[in-house]
């Protein structure tokens, strides 16, 4: 009797530790360390509620979001060249261009929300109750008990682009364009918004009610970038102004990286380049790209398309919503062309990528290192090739900026800063990039 019993016990022991080891390493659970560090999805992973629309395979999954890429750029121009927004359109399909998203909570008590992190965005905003064109995911303000209207008197509201109050004592609303091909009507408001473990009170945010165009984030969107409304000038001494994130690759379907905001649990020692600054667009993150290599050859590129411009916009950001890094026509040209020159074979074309080879008669491609002041980004393999997943090809996973773009910008991409850690330093103005396993 004895006997079964303890044999009875073991086995419940052993079932409740297996049962506890299953929780401690299910990716998809919320983040069990403190505030300040928010695990990010792949859009198409297992843990988002958005996978259900993944394409067939990793490479057509890349080869699907790739095919957005232009309409990235256009946005990311529109930036550059300050134009405004346009006025909302008839609603229609709602699609995703952006590729990670962060688990938070809008309101009080918290409704859970999957929203895009976007390191080129100033505002934050979500789809509310009665929105026309939303998805059925929808923050509901009148089940909050922190929410608030804001009217135009609000200095909040004098700060948001696009804003177009008709009297003082009226509400703000305004008109965004967003991705390049859409844009949402939003009116502002400031609720909770729960970060891990952090509640940031009073978190001003618009609230859509009517969306236009196939690039609005389905659930919303947290912007990331520098300007008044950004997360980080909403939440001041709280943070520092320090954040970094690890990006998972895309063939990692059941696992996240991580978003750290604040100075803690930092990396201590890490290699940093400058942080620029547009004085017409300071939200993004410009950084002063020096020059490219190739097997440890400098590529030719012309020195002037690498340089940061205030005046015209020109130069290199660091973007989160990019897929794959893109350079002005002459300098991917260069990088091409020396890189072609170092593979056996024949080159091919596959959608976006132009320069393909057989991946038997190549067991060693070329490295590709981006240089940047004071820092080198040596690529690791995964970062500068994508492989077919149904043939023994790899890609240089790059492109020169669309045709129909008038921009003057490189953008070094999510594919490339893929399993490294990315650290932005806002008040020393410097940006960090470490090699780390994001999975």
């Amino acid at each position: 009797m004895t006997h079964r019993v303890t044999m009875t016990l073991a086995t419940l022991l052993l079932f409740f530790l297996l049962l506890s080891t299953s929780h401690a390493t299910d990716p998809c659970s919320p983040s069990q360390s403190d505030g300040s560090d928010l695990s990010i999805f792949h859009i198409y992973g297992g843990c988002s509620t958005f996978s259900h629309s993944r394409p067939t395979s990793w490479f057509n999954t890349v080869l699907n979001m790739v095919s957005k890429d232009p309409i990235r750029l256009s946005y990311l121009s529109t930036l550059v060249s300050q134009k405004t927004s346009v006025p909302i359109a008839s609603a229609q399909q709602i699609l995703q261009t952006s590729n990670y998203v962060l688990r938070v909570k809008l309101g009080t008590p918290g409704q859970l929300m999957y929203m895009v992190m976007d390191t080129s965005s100033d505002s934050a905003w979500a789809p509310c109750s009665g929105c026309t064109g939303c998805s059925d995911s929808v923050f509901s303000p009148v089940n909050s008990t922190s929410y608030q209207a804001l009217d135009c008197t609000t200095p909040r509201c004098l700060q948001v682009r696009g804003q177009s109050c008709s009297s003082t004592a009226g509400p703000c609303v305004f008109n965004q364009t967003y991705g390049g091909d859409s844009s949402i009507s939003a009116f502002l408001i400031q609720d909770s918004l729960t970060l891990g473990r952090d509640v940031v009170l009073g978190y001003v945010f618009g609230c859509i009610n009517a969306i236009s165009g196939k690039s609005i984030p389905p659930q919303g969107l947290v912007g990331l970038g520098r300007g008044p409304m950004s997360l980080f000038s909403q939440t001041g001494p709280l943070y520092n102004g320090i954040f970094s994130y690890c990006l998972p690759s895309f063939k990692s379907y059941y696992f996240s990286g991580s978003l750290r905001i604040g100075p803690l649990a930092q990396p201590k020692s890490i290699r940093t380049t400058p942080l620029l600054q547009n004085p017409h667009r300071p939200s993004l993150y410009y950084v002063n790209l020096t020059g490219i290599s190739v097997a440890r050859k400098l590529v030719p590129a012309p020195l002037e398309l690498l340089s940061f411009n205030p005046t015209t916009g020109a130069g290199t950001v660091i973007d989160s919503g990019t897929v794959i890094t893109r350079f002005v026509q002459p300098v991917y040209e260069a990088l091409r062309d020396e890189f072609r020159s170092r593979v056996n074979g024949t080159i091919s074309s596959l959608g976006a990528f132009d320069t393909c080879f057989d991946t038997r008669m190549n067991e060693a491609p070329p490295v590709v290192t981006l240089h940047f002041e004071w820092m080198d980004m040596v690529l690791p393999a995964e970062n500068a090739l994508i492989h077919s997943s149904a043939q023994p090809l790899a890609c240089l996973a790059m492109a020169a900026a669309p045709n129909n773009v008038n921009s003057v910008l490189n953008v070094i991409a999510n594919f490339q800063q893929q399993n490294h850690r990315i650290l932005f330093d806002l008040v020393n103005s410097r940006v960090g990039i470490a090699r780390e396993l994001c999975n």
